[in-house]
């Protein structure tokens, strides 16, 4: 259980912080308005994603029995990875151009998130795959992976606001960059583990 639980959390961390839409939005909103409209946006996922996780893990479920199919998806979910650990350890810094229009913060928080792939890409490839193999071993170990997830999910944006609004030079400086670089090298070791084994699937290893 807490293996899953380190996972979800660095798993969280790293897309937390990662350059995106919805980390884009926190940004433009504190800064335009104030630190609350910029956490109105990152509790966006809390909202928009139960739907996401449901759907993909009942499909994934059917086709846990489907060894060349679960395969395949293991390895695209480490392809993902190492593209999204590829994007932490290569970013220069975040675009601090401001949103003009008025504040309606959650709304667009959860637009936002409805309509970016990643949500979908990441619960498809990596998450609905890891809950699946945790409720295997327990579904306390399956609820450790997804409350570990989103608390660093939207814990890492609630803290970008607070930073962001106290000083913009933050997501510039080389704390944050060698923060984003920590978090590639560790999404592309969890990358390979998922490429292998979607490997075993095909009886390479």
């Amino acid at each position: 259980m807490l293996n899953y639980l380190l996972v979800g959390t660095v798993l969280g961390v790293s897309a937390g912080f990662s350059p995106g839409p919805l980390l884009a939005l926190v940004i433009s909103e504190t800064l335009r308005h104030d630190v609350a409209a910029g956490i109105k946006v990152a509790i966006a996922p809390i909202v928009t994603d139960l739907p996401i996780i449901l759907v993909s893990v009942f499909i994934l479920a059917k086709l846990s029995d489907h060894r060349m199919i679960f395969g395949l998806i293991s390895f695209f979910g480490g392809m993902l990875l190492v593209y999204m650990g590829y994007e932490c350890f290569w970013v220069k810094s975040v675009d601090l151009r401001l949103d003009t229009r008025k504040p309606n913060s959650l709304r667009r928080g959860i637009m936002v998130n409805v309509l970016s792939p990643y949500p979908y890409l990441f619960w498809i490839s990596v998450g609905a795959p890891t809950t699946i193999k945790a409720l295997n071993e327990s579904p306390a170990a399956a609820m450790s992976f997804n409350i570990g997830f989103y608390a660093l999910l939207v814990g890492s944006k609630v803290v970008l606001a607070i930073l962001v609004g106290k000083s913009r030079s933050f997501l510039k400086g080389k704390l944050y960059l060698g923060i984003m670089r920590g978090l590639g090298l560790v999404l592309i070791v969890f990358a390979l583990f998922l490429i292998r084994d979607g490997m075993k699937s095909f009886g390479v290893f």
